[in-house]
């Protein structure tokens, strides 16, 4: 059950997300493969690492990601691409 994500976390969840799947590839594996080692599905690996999807989870699917990448679940969240001073900054 996938609870909705609130509009000022949006940016977090997809750079999370992002931030996943490009360690993901990195580390030559397929979704397929690391929602194996993670024990969760691939469709929610998926929905995870869309690049314009939002998607809610567990800090429990945060942890499985995180050690099925062999990094902390810190590392994942510290490596959003771009911080929110930078996303949140508006043109003049």
């Amino acid at each position: 059950m996938r609870k909705e994500v609130a509009f000022k976390n949006r940016d977090r969840f997809i750079q999370l997300g992002i931030a996943i799947s490009s360690l993901r590839r990195l580390r030559g594996l397929s979704q397929e493969k690391l929602a194996e080692k993670a024990n969760i599905s691939r469709s929610l690996l998926s929905v995870i690492e869309a690049p314009n999807t939002a998607c809610s989870f567990s800090l429990e699917s945060l942890y499985d990601i995180a050690d099925a990448l062999d990094v902390t679940a810190a590392d994942l969240i510290n490596a959003s691409l771009f911080p929110d001073s930078i996303i949140n900054k508006t043109s003049e």
